[in-house]
């Protein structure tokens, strides 16, 4: 048997494009070879060595951090924190080649989303869409309303969108799309500071 034929091939994982521009098509990568296929743009590969044939340093053990990030008390409305979030875990952020972002709000009357990041007609819109779906004043029919009206809402629509993201990160980037953006969404009239706890974990 030829010898190449018994070389195993590295384990190869990749990510579309994280700056399109708006409209175009997404880079494809082909799961054969690695390589974006004719007519892919922008391809951004990241690899990890198999196992089966280590690198001379030894396979690439697992990194984790994680830290709190606190944000002051938002006005009722959906609001872009993306900036604020990378400011906080940039020195973590840059240590990671290839890994997962995990953020997770401690609280049950805020959410967080991925939207739109350019135009906040899109927030205001996403906040009078909540708004009209789930009834708020004397006439709602809830249960819970010791800690006032806007209250049990708030749980809902919590509840909706979620308290949790996932993000991969590639090159000590947070790999989102070009028109992505992290929201705190603020479901409370008179809100409190939120908390997010972010965990990075990767190689």
């Amino acid at each position: 048997m030829h010898p190449a034929a018994l070389a195993p091939a590295p384990a190869v994982f990749s990510s579309a494009s994280v700056r399109p521009r708006r409209g175009a098509a997404p880079a494809i990568i082909s799961s054969a070879s690695g390589w974006p296929r004719r007519g892919a743009r922008g391809a951004v590969r990241c690899e990890v060595a198999s196992s089966s044939a280590p690198s001379a340093a030894g396979p690439q053990a697992a990194k984790w951090a994680q830290r709190t990030v606190v944000l002051p008390p938002q006005c009722r409305g959906c609001h872009l924190i993306t900036p604020k979030i990378v400011n906080e875990i940039r020195d973590d952020l840059a240590d990671f080649k290839c890994g997962m972002a995990h953020l997770f709000l401690q609280h049950t009357s805020a959410s967080l989303t991925i939207n739109e990041n350019y135009d906040s007609d899109v927030q205001a819109d996403t906040e009078t869409f909540l708004s009209r779906i789930v009834p708020e004043g004397p006439s709602a029919p809830w249960r819970h309303t010791m800690e006032g009206p806007d209250d049990m809402p708030a749980h809902i629509k919590s509840s909706m969108f979620g308290c949790s993201l996932t993000i991969p990160i590639t090159n000590g980037r947070l790999n989102m799309g070009t028109w992505q953006g992290i929201w705190l969404c603020e479901h409370r009239d008179y809100a409190t500071p939120r908390q997010i706890v972010i965990t990075l974990n990767g190689i």
